[in-house]
């Protein structure tokens, strides 16, 4: 049976042209097509690195309708936090398990610590809290300083400080030196 008889159309094959025929186009036109291909209105990012927005509580047709995957009741259905830090469902949080101890002040003051063997290393007849700030012995001036009696001192020395140990003074007047308490 011929093609025309079972109503097709009959396929014909077409030449194929070798290398040596197909014409060569300029190289500027081989630009130009590359740029319309190619350009700012063609980029698109990488397949899996955009995901789409999930909608949510927008009625059954949309799979995320009603309780918006969220499941039904409870505090995870909720708004606002689920969690609190620390919630172990039913059992007894670890922090009412362990024994409390102790109790620290709210009015307790922290001294910044400079000892005698220390002060012996300053050469200056009069120590203020600047000076031992520059000296590196302290790191703030605007916070409280104690001086305590660890070591010897042997120079006389007038020191201003917040606070000074009984045998700090006491060593500091031997040497001949002299306190003075400053008020925080």
């Amino acid at each position: 049976m011929s093609a025309k008889l079972l109503g097709r159309k009959k396929v014909t094959k077409k030449p194929v042209k070798s290398k040596s025929a197909v014409s060569n186009k300029p190289k500027e036109k081989e630009k130009t097509d590359i740029l319309r291909l190619v350009g700012i209105h063609t980029l698109r990012p990488p397949k899996g690195s955009h995901k789409r927005r999930k909608y949510l509580g927008r009625g059954p047709g949309s799979g995320h309708g009603e309780t918006s995957t969220r499941g039904s009741k409870g505090q995870t259905s909720r708004a606002g936090r689920d969690f609190y830090l620390g919630l172990e469902g039913g059992q007894t949080p670890l922090i009412r398990r362990i024994p409390k101890r102790g109790f620290t002040s709210k009015f307790k003051k922290e001294y910044q610590i400079v000892n005698l063997v220390n002060l012996s290393k300053v050469k200056e007849p009069a120590i203020d809290l600047k000076l031992l700030e520059e000296k590196g012995l302290i790191k703030n001036k605007d916070k409280l300083v104690k001086i305590l009696g660890t070591g010897e001192i042997k120079n006389p020395i007038k020191i201003q400080a917040h606070a000074f140990s009984k045998k700090a003074a006491e060593a500091i007047k031997n040497a001949g030196g002299e306190t003075k308490i400053i008020n925080a």
